[in-house]
């Protein structure tokens, strides 16, 4: 009896911290790790009617408003970071940056970033990789550079970034530059994200063999490395090494290997088959192609993607099976876009058929009227049977001039 008069206040005092309520930015976390984004705002604004709010409160708005497409929302948790003097917490700006990124707001984004008092690493990679994200990666390079200019050290992830942003823009030079800083930067580590961000930007650049040498030392590969090299390969029309390698990625991905002392096992993705599809197209292996294709569904329970369904298109046009290509098409899950229509039409002007070129035509006017090249290669077809007068009907269907076409070229810190 004496026992439990001396556990009776050791009971009771755990029994008050077990009841001990939550605190209001503990139930915001709560709500934030749960991905209960709504309940977040929700709570937010109880909290806000309370006055029991705190600079934590915003962070965690601000990251459930992230995952919101509600501008006015953001908006308004701007405003209150304003209102309540929290302007120098560079974690809200960047978090308000990364918001305004998300939702195509690029000059928001920009503003706030101008606005950072102190501007750390993690908000100039913040802003280039919205730049990035948003593709626009020659704002991007722009940024990196006034970065450098501003002698802030990139890490790891800002690296990454804009080697991303060289490879979008073929930019090899300055990848180039980052690959030799990267090299003279002891205390910074290649790690696989950064080694697999140099073998894209060299294979997209057009340096295969660095791309390949890298890839050959890389010990540890995930999938992400091998569909970079596969892809590399298949662009620049190297489309039986791309064939060779996703072979030895497939032997390799069913043998169990040991990695840390944990086994795994590579199987390809979908952008491996959009490298693997592009290359049996440039060789014209229209067989092996729809094999892949069947075995991308069937095997490895991927969905196609309209990028998949376009390299089909292009395998049976550069083999010359326009009307496979047609079949192929009309049997798609869903509505073709322009682009795969585009892609029959200019088979049907080069290889001059004038009847399905016609039917594809017709198709095109519903989906893109304006576009001019679609009445040229229309008139190429008449051009090419001698119907002349037909030719001139199209012509004088054209309302505006075609756009030119364009290049870009690396000149000193740009590329032009």
């Amino acid at each position: 009896m004496t026992h439990l008069k001396r556990l009776n206040p050791l009971i009771q005092r755990s029994a008050h911290y077990s009841i001990k309520p939550p605190s209001p930015n503990h139930t915001l976390k709560n709500h934030l790790d749960s991905k209960s984004h709504t309940k977040v705002l929700h709570h937010f604004r109880f909290l806000l009617r309370q006055r029991s709010i705190n600079s934590f409160s915003l962070l965690f708005a601000l990251k459930a408003c992230n995952h919101k497409h509600s501008s006015f929302q953001g908006k308004q948790l701007h405003a209150l970071i304003i209102k309540f003097g929290y302007q120098p917490i560079v974690q809200l700006h960047t978090l308000l940056l990364r918001m305004y990124a998300q939702w195509g707001n690029l000059c928001e984004a920009h503003q706030v970033f101008d606005e950072i008092p102190s501007k750390n690493s993690v908000c100039w990679t913040s802003l280039i990789s919205a730049y990035v994200d948003n593709h626009k990666p020659n704002k991007a390079l722009e940024v990196f550079r006034l970065m450098k200019m501003n002698n802030v050290e990139p890490d790891q992830v800002t690296l990454t970034v804009a080697l991303s942003a060289c490879a979008d823009t073929g930019a090899l030079e300055m990848g180039e530059w980052i690959h030799d800083f990267l090299q003279s930067k002891r205390g910074l580590k290649i790690d696989l994200c950064l080694n697999n961000a140099l073998i894209n930007m060299y294979a997209k650049c057009g340096d295969v063999v660095t791309a390949r040498r890298l890839f050959d030392s890389t010990r540890k590969k995930d999938v992400t490395t091998w569909t970079s090299m596969i892809v590399g390969h298949a662009l620049h029309g190297q489309a039986h090494k791309a064939l060779q390698l996703f072979s030895e990625m497939k032997t390799r991905g069913r043998e169990k290997k040991n990695w840390n002392s944990s086994s795994y096992v590579i199987n390809p993705n979908d952008v491996t088959f959009i490298g693997v599809l592009m290359a049996c197209s440039h060789a014209g292996l229209v067989e092996e192609g729809k094999g892949h294709f069947r075995s991308m569904i069937e095997d490895y329970g991927i969905r196609p993607r309209e990028p998949h369904f376009g390299c089909m298109v292009d395998l049976f046009c550069r083999a010359g099976h326009l009307r496979d290509a047609y079949d192929f098409i009309m049997e798609m899950p869903g509505p073709a876009n322009a682009v795969i229509w585009r892609t029959l039409l200019g088979a049907c002007s080069l290889h001059g058929e004038l009847e399905l070129g016609a039917e594809v035509r017709h198709k095109l006017l519903k989906l893109d009227p304006n576009y001019v090249g679609d009445s040229v290669a229309m008139s190429n077809i008449y051009a090419n049977k001698g119907m002349w007068n037909n030719k001139v009907i199209v012509r004088n269907q054209i309302k505006r001039s075609r756009a030119p076409g364009c290049s870009s070229i690396e000149v000193g810190i740009g590329v032009r």
